[in-house]
């Protein structure tokens, strides 16, 4: 999807099409739900980049934003050095949720051999769709994104290829609203000019290690003894790199996965402390708490091992956990046993962050769900 949570942000609010955008910083309040009101708001209303004061981190910008050199997962106080101009929108993670259910269900109504990879990004194989191969793939993936636009509003950009390393590269040659098709003989023309970081899997320290060799694109990486990419970064990625730099990638689409755990978590905008700010870290805990079974409820799962995170104001983290005797979904429950996980961990210093996860997980159907017992207090 292009610009996911932004694109969905500016159906809300059209008037901002076109500016530069930023989503993140806090979560959109049940109170701050969409109204029809929204779209007459004039751009006076709005906060602006420049006034932000906390350590909050870009989610997505619109790509008006991008154009200042703002992106995704860069601090909002140095976006606004950047763009200080920019539009700042808090992020509404349920709307979000619900858009990426409906484009999902519009690519399985086309293509039901399909991965989920997320919120805004899917794997499909249409080697067997009837049409599918018309133009190299291009006319169902013309398809789809109209498909898509009909039914949410949104564009979506589409790579096609003989694999999905290739696919996802080409999915990003031409955003937004791109269709990019790479054959098998393209490999030499439009894949080994990019920078290797292009290739999904190799990261800034791999890229470094890569240019400290001399070897900046993914043909040059292709003209690598695969035995001197072992030697340099061990037999599976050194093995990996060679493969991926030509192409190769058998890895089929996966429809069905069980899922290993849910979890739930939320970065303060101030680092909060478990006595002073004992009523504020209650309400967010309870809410972590609610949105972890509501996922569960919604994907229809239970868990029996309960476990919390917490991120103090060095930066030090800590996990608890402990394991109930039956598997559950339901809120309550989950809160009871994250809140004894909590007695087990120092609260003595402030916190910037604090998670929620249940592991363990088995489907609800062989589940039989027994009622909730009344537990001890709670810390929170």
């Amino acid at each position: 999807m292009d610009a996911f949570f932004a694109s969905v942000e500016l159906l809300r609010y059209p008037q901002l099409r076109g500016l530069p955008v930023v989503i993140g910083g806090r979560r959109r309040t049940p109170q701050e739900g969409a109204s029809a009101a929204d779209a007459a708001l004039p751009l006076s209303a709005f906060e602006r980049l420049r006034n932000y004061q906390g350590r909050g981190v870009i989610t997505t910008a619109t790509y008006a934003a991008r154009a200042f050199g703002v992106g995704s997962a860069m601090g909002l106080m140095k976006a606004a050095r950047l763009c200080p101009d920019a539009i700042l929108l808090p992020v509404d993670f349920d709307a979000y949720r619900r858009y990426s259910r409906a484009f999902k269900d519009v690519v399985r109504s086309f293509a039901p051999v399909m991965e989920d990879r997320g919120i805004d990004e899917v794997y499909i194989d249409f080697t067997h769709v009837p049409g599918g191969q018309e133009q190299g793939g291009r006319v169902l993936a013309q398809r789809i994104q109209q498909g898509i636009l009909a039914a949410t509003g949104l564009t979506c950009s589409i790579g096609v290829a003989p694999n999905k390393l290739l696919a996802k590269m080409a999915s990003e040659f031409d955003k937004p609203q791109g269709i990019s098709i790479i054959f098998e003989g393209d490999l030499a023309t439009r894949i080994w000019p990019l920078p290797c970081r292009k290739i999904n899997g190799i990261g800034p320290k791999t890229d470094a290690r890569l240019q400290a060799l001399g070897i900046h694109t993914i043909g040059e990486l292709a003209q690598q003894d695969a035995g001197a990419l072992v030697r340099h970064f061990g037999k599976a990625y050194g093995a990996w790199l060679h493969d991926a730099a030509w192409g190769r990638d058998e890895r089929a689409v996966v429809t069905e996965s069980e899922p290993v755990s849910m979890s739930r978590e939320t970065t303060f905008e101030r680092d909060l402390h478990a006595v002073h700010d004992r009523a504020e870290l209650g309400r967010i805990f309870t809410a972590l708490c609610e949105r972890v079974a509501a996922d569960l409820q919604r994907q229809g799962y239970c868990g029996r091992t309960i476990g919390i995170k917490l991120r103090y104001a060095d930066f030090r983290s800590v996990t608890r956990e402990q394991t109930i005797a039956l598997p559950t979904q339901d809120a309550a429950t989950i809160r009871r046993a994250a809140g004894q996980c909590l007695r087990r961990v120092a609260l003595t210093q402030r916190l910037r962050l604090l998670g929620v996860r249940v592991g363990n997980l088995v489907p609800q159907s062989e589940v039989a769900l027994l009622p909730v017992a009344a537990g001890t207090p709670e810390l929170f």
